[in-house]
């Protein structure tokens, strides 16, 4: 194991232990080092790449600390894994989308109140009765986040906001290029909202299921129908 790494795995093992909480602030650096037994170039090392990932906060003339390990900080970096991976490649997120989000809508159906039910009607009814693409793809990030976080989990909802928001642009051109992908997409939104309100976790499942597979289906007969010569769309 790299010196480096082995100075991430020691103070990774701190905040799961115990030792180090949200919010606490490091030890000093000489002092750290030598309680990990580790020299203090590569201390800092481990410090960095832990502040990258949002583990760690660096303040400048006031120490490190640790961050509030929240789920939505820490999967932040998710975003990065879905944007380097392009092509053929994005299917797997979306199939990993298609596997998350009807469990998140199930569980909304349990969770959500009338009230919440009744904002994601308002969302909904919000959107123009000619909305343009970007209109209807804005919308559509904002409803999955709410159904989402309706799930009353947050590691879930995190991680399907990391998987959903880089598919903007793949949104758009599915938008621009495929007949009916307007209607298609509210029709379904309302039909997820329905199955919620209805508080039958299989129906939501289902019609969640049916929306995400049809955003993979489409993805997956146009990156096929292209010339291995031709670019493929820019799919993330």
């Amino acid at each position: 194991m790299a010196v480096t790494d082995e100075a991430i795995v020691k103070i990774k093992d701190m905040i799961v232990r115990g030792d180090l909480g949200p919010g606490d602030r490091l030890p000093r650096e000489a002092d750290l080092a030598e309680r990990l037994g580790l020299s203090r170039n590569s201390l800092r090392e481990a410090v960095k790449a832990l502040s990258l990932i949002h583990v760690l906060d660096v303040r400048q003339g006031d120490g490190t600390y640790v961050t509030s390990l929240e789920p939505a900080l820490l999967m932040g970096a998710m975003e990065f894994v879905v944007d380097f991976h392009r092509d053929h490649t994005v299917l797997e997120f979306l199939e990993v989308r298609r596997v998350l989000e009807p469990a998140a809508t199930a569980m909304a159906s349990l969770r959500m109140s009338d009230e919440d039910v009744q904002a994601l009607r308002d969302h909904l009814a919000a959107v123009p009765a000619e909305p343009s693409v970007e209109e209807l793809v804005q919308s559509d990030l904002e409803f999955h986040r709410m159904v989402a976080r309706g799930s009353g989990n947050k590691v879930l909802g995190s991680l399907l906001d990391s998987l959903s928001g880089p598919t903007h642009r793949a949104r758009v051109w599915r938008g621009m290029t495929q007949d009916n992908a307007v209607d298609r997409t509210i029709r379904e939104h309302h039909a997820i909202v329905d199955a919620i309100a209805s508080h039958q976790p299989d129906v939501a499942r289902a019609a969640a299921t049916i929306h995400v597979a049809g955003v993979e289906e489409w993805l997956r007969a146009s990156l096929g129908s292209q010339q291995p010569t031709g670019q493929t769309p820019d799919a993330t």
